[in-house]
């Protein structure tokens, strides 16, 4: 299939019972020419990416159609649906209630010989009709769908196994002979519960991306000609002026034209302290403005913003498979016929042992009880679903779980230094006046002139200069030196502002060092610094504590490299590096048997990050990195490398753990089972708690927590 021409829809999916039936989807749509697909059991969707050439998704659609299941189109607008949909069904719990109430009495007949009155065993006859003809009908509805295929699912155990025993119940009651209608009704109500337990928990699990993808505004303030009109969200496009109001949430992505405020951005990155904004700073949609009044142009609205974009990269994370998975996924699909024949097996082999007929079926119907897989289609989805939304509260985006098994093989992590380690703009750590002159006087003198440039040493320089000072003289005459510096009259003296030639030794060593002049006479020397972010020191050490070597990658000096290196204790150094030679460092570390994972924020990092065996990319950084990196860290805090790290590991560890238990459940069970050791009631108990373990299991990653949140 030509990638370049590709289209991707997420479509939902109605009458899936376990992963046997997503994975008969996933391989009949698979055979489509153009089609690649992969369906999710946990979440009901299935992610199709074609090529429209050679398919339509009305095709797809019908595909799905004849397979046996329910599918629809996404409606226009509602990209986001499946992220919302709560997995709840009142009809399914009408079943469960009303089978629960006649069940009660059902059991106890069988249970309690004090209550053996006349008639007793035809009462539980009447009782138990409804519990598997009404109750267990979506059971029994997908198993005769399955059989049409030709095909086999989980229904398929749980019809037949409920059936046979309510039929051989009915014949031993005519016979004279022991009834077992507590177990067809028993083991119906059980498996109801399981049901609904299981959508209770998906709902839970699902809880996080639905609260990202539903916090924004209903409506916006907009700005026009000095007039505000308050309007409905979908009015606004791009270019739009829009107020924004303290303790009101922005209402899409923009850039700051008026006033000034602190903004909380904990939904989208995970840091709980507000971020101060002012005039030509961004802001991104959901984010909540604390303090002053702003005023923001639009930069995008709708399925460009952030959080749009955040909500697409983590559904389609979640629509993926770990290779254990898929390994789960072709095991289930042939395993229920598997059953099937163990259970005839079971039957078979009781009768000719000699045992009554009662006990080879009550064997036999606890064998297909006992063995359905719900828990090998939960393992993988549930677990996805619960750490990429918790990832997404933490504001890191894991791209699926190819990215989490690369993360356990990560060896070095090799991070760009400038915006990532460090704040990515110069600063002022010094000033050094010479001959006795006033620190404040050599800093009137550089910051009047300074402010006259655009460079960001003379930014940084003029930002230091009013802070201090407040208002600056005028400057007369200004002019830019090429390639050397800057030049103006301040207060009729001839400054010059340029690299210093002359600079103590011990000031060349802190950062870049600027000599200011007056009237051909040095006033003194100022040092700038590209500073060290608070926390890069502390993701450093976590780094290391997670057994993975930092290398600290710049196209910086060897010396600047090494100075910024020493302040948050990274050892290895890649300096002097130019944009284009940063992918063949990474090819180099490979080389040297190391698995490499890549820290980056910028256009030019984007190649580094596509070689990295695993690539992460600070969210505030370009589009094009972000699109590269396997994982994206929204915030600009480092602590979020090691976070994503430890979140991507724990949630692998979650799936094979699931895993693990799903397939130790079956292969223990069903021999305990066909040796009549296990009673059909308590397979339906054991099978529905198979599922639940699997989704509480899951569910342990809520619970995940940030260094940013233990230590903001």
């Amino acid at each position: 299939m030509s990638t370049h021409t590709s289209e991707r829809i997420d479509l939902p999916v109605k009458g899936m019972s376990c992963a046997s039936c997503a994975s008969r989807i996933e391989r009949r749509l698979n055979r489509m020419d153009g089609v690649t697909a992969t369906v999710n059991y946990a979440t009901e969707r299935c992610a199709v990416v074609y090529d429209p050439r050679l398919a339509a998704p009305g095709a797809i659609v019908e595909e799905i159609e004849h397979a046996g299941y329910h599918a629809e189109l996404p409606r226009p607008g509602h990209e986001h649906d499946h992220a919302t949909h709560d997995h709840s069904d009142p009809a399914l719990r009408r079943r469960l209630l009303l089978s629960a109430v006649l069940t009660v009495p059902v059991a106890l007949l069988a249970m309690v010989p004090a209550l053996h009155f006349s008639g007793w065993e035809e009462v539980s006859l009447l009782l138990t009709v409804p519990v598997v003809f009404y109750g267990g009908l979506p059971f029994h509805r997908a198993a005769l769908h399955a059989a049409r295929l030709p095909a086999a699912t989980m229904d398929t155990l749980i019809s037949i196994g409920t059936l046979t025993a309510f039929a051989w119940s009915v014949y031993a009651l005519g016979a004279g002979q022991d009834t077992y209608f507590e177990v067809a009704a028993v083991v119906t109500t059980l498996i109801l519960t399981g049901r609904v337990l299981e959508n209770r928990a998906k709902r839970r699990a699902g809880v996080a991306l639905r609260a990202l993808l539903h916090v924004g505004t209903k409506d916006v303030v907009l700005v026009s000609d000095g007039h505000e009109l308050r309007v409905p969200i979908d009015r606004l496009q791009v270019g739009d002026l829009f107020a924004v109001l303290p303790g009101e949430r922005v209402a899409t992505d923009g850039i700051v034209i008026e006033g000034s405020s602190a903004v909380d951005r904990s939904l989208i990155t995970g840091e709980s302290i507000p971020v101060e904004v002012v005039p030509g700073d961004s802001v991104t949609g959901a984010t909540v403005n604390t303090t002053g009044r702003l005023v923001v142009r639009a930069t995008a609205v709708g399925a460009d913003t952030a959080l749009a974009r955040i909500g697409r990269m983590v559904s389609e994370a979640q629509s993926g498979k770990a290779q254990a998975q898929r390994l789960a996924d072709r095991v289930a699909e042939i395993f229920v016929p598997v059953v099937i024949v163990i259970a005839l097996g079971t039957l078979i082999g009781w009768l000719i042992s000699g045992a009554t007929t009662a006990a080879a079926v009550q064997a036999a119907v606890a064998v297909l009880i006992v063995a359905c897989p719900c828990a090998l289609g939960l393992a993988t989805p549930t677990a996805l679903l619960v750490g990429t939304g918790r990832g997404a509260q933490l504001g890191i985006v894991i791209r699926g779980p190819e990215a989490l098994e690369r993360t356990r093989r990560i060896t070095s992590i090799v991070i760009d230094k400038t915006g990532t380690v460090t704040e990515g703009r110069m600063q002022v750590i010094d000033v050094v006046p010479v001959d006795g002159l006033p620190e404040q006087e050599l800093l009137r003198a550089a910051g009047a002139l300074a402010a006259t440039s655009n460079h960001p040493v003379s930014i940084a320089l003029a930002d230091r200069a009013r802070t201090e000072l407040g208002e600056l003289p005028r400057v007369t005459l200004a002019r830019a030196i090429a390639g050397v510096g800057i030049e103006g009259v301040v207060e009729g003296r001839t400054v010059r502002i340029d690299r210093a030639t002359e600079a103590p030794p011990e000031l060349e060593q802190r950062g870049t060092v600027s000599q200011v002049t007056a009237d051909g006479h040095t006033l003194g020397f100022v040092v700038l610094a590209d500073t060290v972010k608070p926390t890069s020191a502390e993701a450093v050490s976590e780094l290391r504590r997670l057994g993975v070597t930092p290398v600290l990658l710049t196209g910086d000096s060897e010396a600047t490299a090494r100075l910024v290196a020493a302040q948050v204790g990274i050892e290895r150094v890649l300096a002097g590096v130019l944009p284009e030679d940063k992918a063949e460092e990474v090819v180099d570390l490979q080389a040297k048997g190391e698995t490499v994972a890549v820290v980056g924020d910028g256009i030019n990092d984007a190649p580094a990050l596509a070689q990295a065996d695993l690539g992460m990319a600070m969210g505030a950084g370009s589009d094009v990195a972000i699109e590269t990196a396997d994982l994206t860290l929204v915030s600009g805090d480092l602590r979020a490398a090691p976070d994503a790290i430890r979140l991507a590991r724990r949630t692998l560890g979650i799936i094979r753990g699931n895993l693990f238990w799903a397939f130790a459940y079956n292969v223990l069970l069903i021999p305990v089972a066909a040796a009549g050791l296990l009673d059909p009631i308590f397979a339906a108990a054991a099978m529905a708690c198979s599922s639940l373990f699997v989704l509480g299991n899951s569910l342990r990653l809520r619970r995940f927590r940030s260094l940013r949140e233990v230590r903001p």
